[in-house]
């Protein structure tokens, strides 16, 4: 029942947004005597949280429409190359003769969607040709789509790099990291050109035994019946997923907001000032950043429990017992693909060695193509996102991959 409640508390904030946004109008009015005062400014201020907080955060869009490259604009068509019912592969198409790298990201699916990337392929498609997953809410995908699985995250992520073809690059960040390395060795088993030239993992948990967070502390204190029966809820019948077993983007939200509680507290309190005081800029980077973090998706019900399992509770990669359709996955088979490991120093979701632990697990690629990072100062969504990802982390994958293209 938690999920129709929340449902119902959601359809009645959007109710009581349009009244606040009502209220923004008359406060802000320019013929309001009472606008520019100090009481008419902290209502106007209070209105604004109020309104962001009853706001309904649908999944922003890319909205990339040029890059530079070699001091030239280059203008980007954002194309759906190939849709499947759980995932689309998007491909920035870029408006240039020059020849960039093939790179594939693979977004996590881990309750956000993959706009939450935006600046990372914003940095990334100056020096790549770049593909993402753009990974569906599994709510609005009907029940007649079928179950979508561990296994079967896997075969998309294989089946996307047979679509790009040879000579690509894959960057995975964060929770897909299992799955590409999985399907790495899927396709270096089969021999196929898809095969990737290098594979980057941007913390991503590898062996979440090493050096155990509170999440990682999290996940291994239930049994796998009590997220079942506690995180997993239904799908209520306004949506097309209805009926459809999943684990809700507002109950991952909830913790990821939970994990860091005072600074997003210090966050809600410095915006108030910013709008009481006028300041415009800060008030739409806050808005900004928040239109991102608070737009998410469900994941599979199925997907999420076999994730649980597989990767953070029996860590199966890590002790040899990972399966791909009944048959163990051998991570010796690759070796044509150059390894690259990044790690962020202050990461509270992954911890350093996690990502890292990669690197024994791939015995037949050489010592000579692989290349582990760990990056001072950085937190998790540093290690794509903010000014170290776009002055020291992005330079370092793109040198990477030339020296391996």
């Amino acid at each position: 029942m938690m999920y129709q409640s929340y449902d119902l508390y959601s359809r009645s904030a959007e109710m009581m947004n349009g009244f606040i946004a009502l209220g923004q109008t008359l406060i802000n009015n320019p013929y309001n005597p009472y606008a520019k005062t100090f009481l008419g400014k902290s209502i106007s201020a209070g209105l604004d949280s109020a309104f962001h907080h009853t706001k309904v955060y649908d999944k922003q869009p890319f909205d990339i429409k040029t890059t530079t490259i070699d001091g030239e604009t280059v203008n980007i068509d954002e194309q759906v190359i190939l849709k499947k019912p759980f995932c689309n592969l998007i491909h920035f198409k870029q408006d240039t003769k020059v020849q960039q790298p093939k790179l594939f990201v693979v977004a996590p699916l881990s309750g956000h969607h993959a706009t939450l990337l935006k600046a990372t392929i914003e940095r990334l498609i100056a020096d790549h040709d770049v593909y993402i997953t753009d990974w569906l809410d599994a709510k609005n995908v009907p029940l007649s789509e079928g179950e979508f699985n561990f296994d079967d995250y896997v075969t998309y992520v294989v089946d996307f790099m047979k679509e790009i073809g040879e000579n690509t690059h894959v960057l995975a960040v964060c929770q897909p990291a299992v799955q590409a390395l999985i399907a790495t060795a899927v396709l270096a088993k089969e021999k196929d050109p898809a095969t990737p030239k290098s594979l980057t993992i941007v913390a991503g948990p590898i062996d979440t035994s090493i050096n155990p967070n509170e999440l990682n502390k999290y996940a291994n204190s239930k049994d796998l019946s009590w997220f079942e029966n506690n995180v997993v809820m239904t799908v209520p019948n306004r949506y097309p997923g209805a009926g459809r077993k999943v684990y809700p983007g507002f109950i991952q939200l909830s913790s990821f907001i939970a994990m860091n509680m005072e600074s997003h507290i210090k966050k809600h309190k410095d915006y108030f000032g910013d709008v009481f005081h006028g300041k415009e800029e800060e008030s739409t980077s806050h808005r900004n950043f928040y239109d991102e973090y608070l737009s998410v998706l469900d994941l599979n019900g199925e997907f999420y429990l076999e994730t649980l399992d597989r990767v953070f509770i029996n860590h199966d990669l890590a002790n040899g017992k990972m399966t791909y359709h009944g048959e163990l996955v051998d991570l010796s088979v690759i070796t044509d693909t150059a390894l690259h490991t990044i790690e962020g120093q202050n990461d509270d979701i992954c911890s350093i060695g996690q990502t890292q632990a990669a690197h024994a697990l791939c015995s037949g690629i050489p010592d000579e193509n692989k290349l582990d990072q760990v990056f001072e100062g950085v937190g998790h969504f540093g290690t794509f996102s903010g000014s170290a990802f776009r002055n020291r982390i992005a330079p370092s994958i793109a040198d990477f991959i030339q020296k391996h293209n």
